[in-house]
């Protein structure tokens, strides 16, 4: 394998997806981070991305890989060791499900980041049901995925990454250790992992970016 670029936004959660999973599997690539508004990252996302023109995007040998769930798919494919997805077909087609139920219901976390009035009431509802799901689903497993991070961990990495900062700024707070004793502890866990740690920016860097991502959607004397 020859040259390995990420192209990413920081802190697009997509993104870290990617760097979590290449940094687990100890493979070396180039993150090329730039903005959206950079006219030079632009024209590189145009010619990487064409279709879609966001991030990630892996380019290997000067070939590009977009989406982030189709990059981990690839990662896996090539890098196999060590494993993301389970090696029993059936455990790995229940990875799968999980994967794709975690990116459905993300819909519900982003309007729970930015609705107002009673789409936001409807919004904490469906996040609340969505993490009674999950709290049920990791058990008592130290992780989604056993005893080592897996695809549903990464998946669902963005929570224990950004979805406190959420909580901060509209001020719910849904995820808490009473309610969520397993997810709780699954974060911990995450946060903690030595290739997790070492890729995971501070809450008050988030907070600021985040801040300002959402009034640009929502005007401070609206929310």
């Amino acid at each position: 394998m020859g040259e390995l670029k990420l192209l990413g936004v920081w802190p697009s959660p997509y993104v870290y997806r990617i760097i979590w999973a290449l940094e687990l599997k100890g493979i070396k690539y180039e993150h090329v981070q730039g903005e959206f508004h950079n006219p030079e990252f632009r024209d590189l996302l145009l010619k990487y991305n064409p279709v879609y023109k966001k991030v990630p995007v892996l380019v290997v040998d000067g070939k590009p890989i977009a989406e982030s769930t189709v990059i981990l798919e690839y990662i896996e494919e090539t890098w196999p060791q060590p494993h993301l997805l389970p090696q029993d077909p059936y455990e790995r087609a229940v990875a799968r499900f999980w994967v794709s139920f975690a990116e459905e219901k993300s819909t519900s976390f982003m309007s729970f980041f930015v609705a107002v009035g009673e789409e936001f009431q409807k919004a904490t509802k469906e996040v609340r049901e969505v993490l009674k799901v999950l709290e049920e689903t990791i058990g008592d497993k130290k992780y989604f995925g056993g005893e080592e991070i897996g695809v549903l961990d990464i998946t669902l990495g963005w929570i224990p990454l950004i979805f406190g900062v959420i909580e901060d700024m509209v001020g719910v707070k849904l995820l808490v250790v009473n309610d969520f004793p397993r997810l709780s502890t699954w974060i911990r866990n995450f946060r903690e992992h030595p290739s997790i740690r070492t890729n995971f920016p501070s809450h008050h860097e988030l907070f600021g970016y985040f801040k300002q991502k959402r009034e640009t959607i929502i005007p401070p004397n609206t929310a």
